[in-house]
């Protein structure tokens, strides 16, 4: 039985459990899903990924959790916390807020409803002085949620990903710091 991060109306944020990383990368690994994330992965550049997400929960009791549909448990993609571990960046360390949905869950307020729980979490259990979040210009649909989260762009954080090409390069940083996130979370669920 795997561990309940914490639970939202619609949602359960959970730790990853025995057979997840097959199902997750059945569902997540397309086209669309990985357009912004460096596209279609190998399965081995899988399975080490998925190392590194069970790595963060090891060491530091949080990481990108799965995000099932409460009825039906239904596997809808991740959404977490972990830390900045992308090189040519001084944030290495820092709490990263992130989410990934299978594409039958988009437009449908998944994605903000589990990243308003993960903030919660940051910020209450977590003790984080403040959480960034990472992605590329092209990705409107991630820093639009970001903004939409009360995050506020940061160009003077914003780094090359030396694992990327141009086209994903640079990575932007939008940023919301512990005292704003009360007010930001009125905003974001008004």
């Amino acid at each position: 039985m795997t561990r309940i991060v914490t639970e939202t109306e619609r949602l359960r944020l959970r730790e990853w459990g025995e057979g997840d990383s097959d199902r997750f990368y059945d569902v997540m690994n397309t086209p669309a899903v990985m357009q912004w994330l460096g596209g279609v992965q190998e399965r081995e550049k899988w399975d080490a990924a998925v190392e590194r997400v069970l790595g963060f929960q090891r060491d530091h009791g949080h990481t990108f959790w799965l995000v099932e549909r409460k009825e039906g448990g239904e596997l809808l993609g991740f959404c977490g916390l972990k830390r900045v571990n992308a090189q040519g960046t001084a944030m290495t360390g820092e709490f990263e807020i992130g989410w990934r949905l299978r594409e039958s869950a988009w437009g449908q307020g998944i994605a903000k409803e589990a990243a308003i729980a993960t903030l919660d979490l940051a910020f209450d259990r977590f003790s984080a002085p403040h959480v960034v979040a990472l992605t590329v210009k092209g990705n409107r649909g991630s820093w639009g949620l970001m903004k939409r989260l009360g995050m506020t762009r940061r160009p003077d954080l914003d780094f090359e990903d030396p694992r990327f090409g141009p086209e994903l390069n640079p990575t932007i940083v939008y940023r919301i710091d512990a005292p704003e996130w009360p007010a930001a979370r009125r905003r974001a669920i008004a």
